[in-house]
């Protein structure tokens, strides 16, 4: 069972497979010792050694040194001691070299047991460190099973699947099987099983990372997405930015015609997108983030981070969204708390230091549906 082909074989498994081959030797001679006591009872002084050298397995008895042997299992006297080891002392041990009877094929069957282990322990920390690399970033994989409300997804590991939990599903979104599809790798866990992908296509970044992938802009530096706010299958709004002035933004990432802009919308399902000019001007920026709306007056607390957001009468609703939807992503997008109110419920008193924005004068912004 162990000869020269199988040191070989672990040299060859080393090359293909990276383990390196004591760490098969090591696992064998432990679990062989198991195997051992398993089919001969407790013998805890055995000792049991994959020699290399000789192409062998050889098994040794560890027995203390006695004057007088009252245990030959465990004991052995000075005499038959010196024999093996010259410089044998009483109290001291030494190791005896024996062949176990019938024992042939169960250490084959533990050799192949332990090296499959092994081979998959060594494939699960392949697919894990191979992933964690990959966390918050986004892959495209093809879906290949749908069991209740969970989706898993072939992301190219003959070992493990992505999985796509009810949560970080997109509300309204079909799963066909065989589809391919594109996911954001929420978290890698290397858990008692192996590693779990865990992905996402519900997460602000999942739109993130689609922007970086479709705009060559953002992917080089040139725009910069500065904050993102989602309510997935609904809205998105995202806030971008270019140091260089000669570089329209906004026009980068809506692409000639509206291209860019629309595949990602696409692969969102028709979810609707607001891309805003991020400025460091708070008001501006918060009358920015409620686009669609129009916005007539802000007050701002830079203490508190509230901002209070006058709007005309009839664009009160829209300036707040359905269900409040619009003003909660502005709030989102912006990090301040934000107060919208009507015109005609304004106190001139209370707004002595709300700043009168003029929209002609308001940075771009585009709504993408």
């Amino acid at each position: 069972m162990i000869n020269k082909d199988f040191f070989l074989a672990l040299d060859a498994l080393e090359k293909e497979k990276g383990i390196k081959k004591q760490t098969f030797i090591d696992a064998l001679e432990a679990a062989l010792i198991i195997a051992y006591k398993k089919n001969n009872g407790e013998a805890s002084n055995v000792l049991i050694n994959l020699d290399e050298e000789k192409s062998s397995i050889r098994f040794y008895v560890i027995k203390e040194i006695v004057e007088e042997v009252e245990d030959a299992e465990k004991q052995i006297s000075l005499e038959e001691a010196k024999i093996l080891k010259k410089s044998a002392k009483i109290g001291g041990t030494i190791q005896q070299e024996f062949v176990p009877k019938n024992f042939g094929r169960i250490a084959a069957q533990t050799a192949k047991q332990v090296i499959m282990q092994k081979l998959r322990e060594a494939e699960r920390d392949i697919t894990f460190s191979e992933f964690s690399e990959k966390e918050d970033e986004l892959i495209s994989g093809t879906i290949r099973r749908i069991e209740d409300d969970t989706v898993f997804v072939d992301i190219g590991s003959e070992t493990i699947e992505g999985v796509l939990l009810k949560s970080d599903q997109v509300p309204g979104e079909k799963y066909i099987l065989n589809e391919n599809i594109k996911v954001y790798v929420k978290k890698v866990k290397n858990g008692t099983k192996g590693p779990q992908i865990f992905l996402s296509r519900t997460v602000p970044n999942f739109v993130k990372r689609l922007f970086e992938s479709e705009i060559p802009e953002i992917r080089q530096g040139i725009v910069v997405i500065k904050s993102i706010a989602r309510e997935a299958g609904q809205r998105t709004k995202i806030a971008i930015y270019s140091e260089d002035s000669n570089v329209d933004a906004l026009g980068a990432c809506v692409g000639p015609k509206g291209t860019r802009v629309n595949s990602i919308v696409s692969e969102l399902n028709g979810e609707k997108i607001d891309i805003i000019n991020w400025t460091d001007d708070i008001v501006q920026f918060v009358a920015q983030a409620l686009s669609p709306a129009q916005v007539l007056m802000v007050k701002a607390d830079p203490e508190e981070k509230i901002a209070t957001v006058i709007v005309p009468d009839n664009k009160l609703s829209l300036a707040i969204g359905k269900d409040g939807q619009n003003a909660r992503l502005a709030a989102k997008l912006t990090n301040w708390k934000i107060d919208v109110k009507p015109e005609s419920s304004v106190n001139v008193s209370d707004m002595e230091d709300a700043e009168t924005l003029d929209n002609s004068e308001l940075e771009e912004t585009a709504e993408i549906e």
